[in-house]
């Protein structure tokens, strides 16, 4: 209501201005002047204008009804709800944009028009309220996401600056002991941001029907589409050079630790592949591995004696929604990671701590283009959502890879 009692003050404070005018002339008893009158006709059409916005806002966010119990004197004080401009902002955009996707441009009016927010390429921002349901559920729909701390911003690129390790030693100068010393060599890389693209085709008369719930499904949808595609590329994407984020899985700089036997894991693979991790990544880490390699996995156990063996080293979880262990650690399945029955030389696991040594980036808003005509024989209306997210390894000493080499 914040806007429609600010349209209202304008109004009476044109009004006023008005009248102010007549008042004066009749007191020095004389016609207006042409300024006057210009001025008059200004804050006629002004006031006049006003008052269609004002009627326009009325029907687009269904206040007649609550407009018609207050009376003129109530409609001048401030909102009685203290509610905040801008979150009254945020409803009409929300409110316009499902009218734009069920109806298009031409089934909006003025102000609705006005309340959608465009990208430079002309596109449709999806609103604030329905982002954020989308981003909420990309966790419980990823691997990935899950394990990762996620980090916005507004470039096309952001820029990864580090230092090798400073080294430290015990003992007072004052008493003659040697400073340990470090030469710091700085090293740059970069970060991409990266397109992704997805299309829903909806049924003209589904967009229109009044029951259907267009916001869930928007969220829902592009959640569950963008959510699969972006972990694979977390996992196995090819790099900027084929526009896709850098995936954990090929990636060329993480330590890797060879299978004692090609296309076999043992014991003592995953022992090894454990402790080659430093130490202060080790507190933190987790697995991430085909399902077909936890499958073999779970049939390992440690020979004690000739004939006798011990505890599976793979433990499940008894707690709902928390990950089994291996080793003591958790372990995540990524199913478009290779295994080593695929016989090609490649990384089958993955062991290190995600959060310090992988980034995700999302870039700004979800954008969506209304395509009316290219669907239009089929009776349906295409929607091309616009993402803009990127990913890659930060730190590639907190990873180790077990690696299958045939």
């Amino acid at each position: 209501m914040q806007r429609y009692f600010e349209f209202q003050r304008k109004i009476t404070a044109l009004k006023e201005e008005g009248l102010a005018i007549l008042d004066k002339a009749d007191s020095e008893k004389r016609n207006l002047s042409d300024e006057e009158n210009t001025k008059l006709e200004e804050f006629k059409a002004e006031k006049q204008k006003t008052e269609r916005t004002r009627n326009e806002y009325v029907e687009a966010k269904g206040l007649q009804s609550e407009i018609a119990n207050l009376g003129k004197r109530d409609a001048l004080k401030p909102d009685p709800e203290g509610k905040n401009a801008k979150d009254d902002d945020a409803e009409l955009r929300s409110h316009s944009f499902m009218k734009w996707m069920r109806h298009g441009r031409n089934g909006l009016s003025d102000i609705e028009n006005r309340a959608l927010v465009e990208d430079a390429t002309g596109q449709i921002l999806v609103p604030e309220d329905i982002m954020t349901e989308i981003i909420r559920v990309l966790p419980g729909l990823t691997v990935m996401r899950g394990l990762v701390t996620p980090r916005t911003t507004t470039r096309d690129r952001v820029r990864i600056r580090s230092l090798t390790e400073v080294s430290m030693g015990w003992g007072k100068l004052e008493t003659g002991s040697d400073v340990t010393e470090t030469i710091p060599v700085p090293a740059e890389d970069w970060m991409y941001v990266e397109d992704l693209t997805g299309l829903a085709k909806i049924g003209r008369d589904e967009l229109q029907d009044t029951d259907y719930n267009l916001k869930a499904f928007i969220a829902d949808s592009f959640a569950r589409a963008r959510a699969e595609t972006e972990d694979t590329a977390f996992a196995i994407g090819t790099g900027h050079a084929n526009q896709q984020p850098d995936g954990i899985a090929v990636d060329a700089h993480i330590t890797n630790v060879n299978l004692a036997t090609a296309d076999a894991i043992v014991v003592n693979d995953l022992i090894n592949l454990v402790y080659t991790l430093p130490a202060k990544y080790r507190k933190n880490a987790s697995f991430l591995m085909n399902s077909q390699t936890e499958k073999a996995v779970r049939y390992l156990r440690a020979e004690v004696s000739a004939g006798y063996y011990g505890d599976y080293l793979w433990q499940p979880n008894v707690q709902a929604g928390k990950p089994n262990s291996l080793l003591g650690y958790p372990v995540y399945n990524q199913d478009d990671m290779n295994y080593p029955a695929d016989e090609v030389v490649a990384k089958n696991i993955i062991f290190g701590d995600f959060k310090a040594g992988y980034r995700i980036l999302d870039k700004a808003q979800m954008s969506i283009a209304r395509l009316d005509e290219l669907y239009a024989e089929s009776g349906l209306v295409g929607f091309l959502a616009y993402f803009r997210v990127g990913g890659g390894v930060v730190r590639t000493n907190a990873f180790r890879a077990l690696y299958n080499n045939t």
